[in-house]
Order: C-alpha cells, then sequence, then structure tokens
C-alpha cells in the first residue's frame, strides 16, 4: 500500500469528486482498493494526461481511478473519478 493521504471532497457536494463515483456506484473503499495498491498499473489518462491507476476492488470489479497529485511531501492524492473498465 502506498503511504499517501487522499483528498474526498464533502459528500454531498454535486460537483465533488465523490459524487463522480457515485456516479458509478463506486464507494471510496473501492477507489482506496485500487488507488493505494502499488502493484496496479499506472498510466496517463487519453482524456485529462492526468494519472490513472487500473486494479480490482475488493468487491471484484475491475475499475480505473484518475487522480492528481496536490502535494509531494507528504503525498496528497485528490481523487478526480473513478469508472468500471475491462480487463485487459
Amino acid at each position: 500500500m502506498i503511504d499517501a493521504i487522499l483528498i474526498w471532497d464533502l459528500d454531498d457536494d454535486p460537483e465533488g469528486n465523490v459524487q463522480h463515483i457515485a456516479e458509478h456506484d463506486l464507494t471510496k473503499d473501492e477507489v482506496e482498493d485500487v488507488l493505494l495498491n502499488p502493484e496496479n498499473p499506472e498510466a496517463a489518462s487519453d482524456s485529462s494526461g492526468r494519472p490513472i491507476v487500473f486494479g480490482e476492488t475488493s468487491t471484484g470489479r475491475y475499475i480505473a481511478v484518475v487522480y492528481e497529485v496536490a502535494l509531494e511531501d507528504p503525498l496528497m492524492i485528490r481523487v478526480v473519478t473513478a469508472f468500471d473498465v475491462r480487463e485487459g
């Protein structure tokens, strides 16, 4: 597991990252499963250029998590969105 502080917007913020993942029926725990696992592959998002990580959640879903680094030291990561993808 990587050592990072995750930044989440308020749960009821309609423009926030919690709502973005909820639109894809994902929870913060599922996103954290993938984002904090150093074994998961990482790339750059085709649409935004932001970092994106792929992996399986503890609930068995294979998802992509798009994020941005808010601060390097200590490492603070803000989730942008997450969604299901086909494993490949």
